[in-house]
């Protein structure tokens, strides 16, 4: 599975941080109409000395050791590809690493760093997106939940987990003291028709291995979508 990249960018405003989201063409490419992160796949020129030898990237948990120095660069050359803000690499701090389900058509692990963003004026790359706005996540997510713009579903899960930052540096300091999360994705088969995204923690993820009340899931069956977790 190949590896990517995608960065969180903040800015601090008056009702609290702000983040920056691009819009994809509705007609074409992948994620077609939806708003992202800034982002893309990890190139071979990303590695200090080209792609790993087998092609392929680590697990997406962290134990490739060229990964995730590989992964820093892609964001800030995807960062500058797709905006034209230039970023210190050093200053980008590890949040999660996003695995796919097996029913995914393309699958690429993802790695997502949080960052402050740069000064300088948001140019985006002809034909790659289409609009941009600085939104705090709480507006992101009132607009996803009134069917006004499309979300992925790493994207929604990121926001819902800024819905409480006080400041940029608040997030930057809380994520440097954890470990970035890792959300390997499992899709909840359902007779009923539910759209459930399912991680570990939830009691149907692996049965037997949580507690039967144990959550950690995304409830896509109709908007608003509804995050549950229980630990």
């Amino acid at each position: 599975m190949d590896a990517a990249a995608t960065v969180v960018l903040l800015r601090d405003a008056p009702e609290g941080p702000e983040v920056l989201l691009l819009e994809r063409p509705r007609d074409t490419g992948s994620f077609a109409g939806a708003w992202v992160f800034p982002g893309g796949r990890v190139d071979p020129e990303d590695y200090d000395d080209g792609a790993p030898a087998d092609g392929s990237a680590g697990n997406g948990t962290g134990a490739g050791e060229r990964e995730l120095p590989a992964a820093r660069r892609a964001g800030v050359r995807e960062v500058r590809e797709e905006t034209g803000l230039e970023l210190d690499p050093a200053a980008l701090v590890e949040l999660s690493c996003w695995i796919p389900p097996a029913q995914a058509p393309r699958r690429f692990h993802t790695w997502f760093f949080v960052g402050q963003a740069s000064d300088g004026t948001v140019v985006l790359n002809p034909g790659e997106h289409v609009a941009h706005a600085w939104l705090t996540p709480r507006e992101v997510l009132r607009r996803h939940g009134e069917g006004e713009l499309l979300l992925m579903p790493p994207t929604w899960v990121t926001l819902h987990g800024l819905l409480q930052a006080a400041s940029v540096d608040a997030v930057l300091a809380q994520a440097r003291r954890s470990r970035p999360a890792v959300f390997r994705s499992r899709m909840l088969d359902d007779a009923g028709g539910a759209r459930i995204i399912t991680w570990s923690g939830d009691a149907d993820y692996e049965p037997g291995q949580a507690p039967p009340s144990g959550r950690n899931r995304l409830v896509m069956t109709r908007l608003p979508w509804v995050y549950e977790r229980t630990s």
